[in-house]
């Protein structure tokens, strides 16, 4: 299993985003280390000695991720990578993933049994799940300039917006040449919809499989069996941020396509069985 490093300038936040990890998923078994702090966490800074010694409690043999917050955090864990020993650091990859988004998304993806390059690409994504969230907010929505804009701030127009990605990106209906074998339609009973932990929990349910399982939302199931377009998706399924992105909402249809048939059933047992009372065969 990947292991996970947190290095913050707070110890108290890099463990507060820990037990909010845990919160989401209470039976998974990710390693997740607290590098945060300095003086042994009693102070604000980072410590490259902290930060190598948690490196090598996290590596079970696959892999680690390391989470870091600001500045010197980058230079400590680069340090910190001299001390460990080569055969380790040759496994530990430094995401930019936004702290607590990009910890949360990966943790899911890790206890899935995901390798090092998805859980690294579940952090990263992490940042397009939010940014999709927030531009369903319309004229609340901060502008997002790019890179070469990034100090114009409140000049910045509509086209200074990076390509929509996640749920804003694209709708329409899955792709199954003509099968039914691999879609699984799924009814909301969360009265919150489908939040931040049912979405953890589902996401690292369906993170095991070997299928790619794509997500869609459907207002009724009459409109998921008519052809309607779907309200949202598709967007990957064994993404926490990216599910939460789909805004459902209570008794909407969440709709999975799996690429093999051949697990649809599992896939199905996994997503009704990881959270008793969340979905419900539609």
């Amino acid at each position: 299993m990947i292991g996970i490093v947190v290095v913050s300038h707070s110890h108290a936040l890099a463990e507060a985003a820990i037990d909010l990890v845990g919160q989401m998923l209470p039976d998974a078994n990710v390693p997740l280390i607290n590098a945060a702090g300095a003086d042994g966490g009693t102070d604000f800074g980072t410590d490259a000695a902290v930060i190598s010694e948690a490196i090598t409690e996290a590596d079970q043999g696959d892999g680690v991720l390391v989470m870091i917050d600001l500045g010197s955090a980058v230079m400590s864990t680069e340090m910190a990578l001299e001390f460990v020993d080569p055969d380790v650091a040759s496994r530990v990859r430094v995401s930019a993933a936004p702290l607590v988004e990009g910890l949360t998304g990966a943790a899911v993806r890790a206890a899935g049994g995901a390798d090092l390059k998805a859980v690294a690409a579940a952090a990263e994504a992490a940042y397009q799940g939010k940014r999709s969230e927030v531009s369903s907010l319309g004229e609340y929505a901060a502008e997002i300039p790019d890179s070469g804009n990034a100090e114009k701030g409140p000049e910045s127009t509509d086209t200074d917006r990076p390509e929509a990605t996640g749920a804003e990106a694209r709708t329409g209906n899955p792709e199954t040449d003509g099968q039914s074998e691999n879609i699984i339609d799924l009814r909301i009973l969360d009265q919150v919809g489908l939040h931040a932990r049912p979405a953890a929990l589902l996401a690292a349910a369906l993170g095991g499989f070997d299928s790619d399982i794509e997500a869609y939302v459907y207002p009724t199931l009459e409109a998921a069996q008519s052809g309607q377009e779907a309200e949202a998706g598709p967007v990957d399924a064994q993404s926490m941020m990216m599910l939460v992105s789909l805004g459902a909402k209570y008794e909407q249809i969440l709709r999975l396509v799996v690429s093999d048939p051949a697990e649809a059933p599992e896939v199905f047992k996994a997503a009704v069985e990881c959270n008793p009372g969340a979905f419900e065969r539609a």
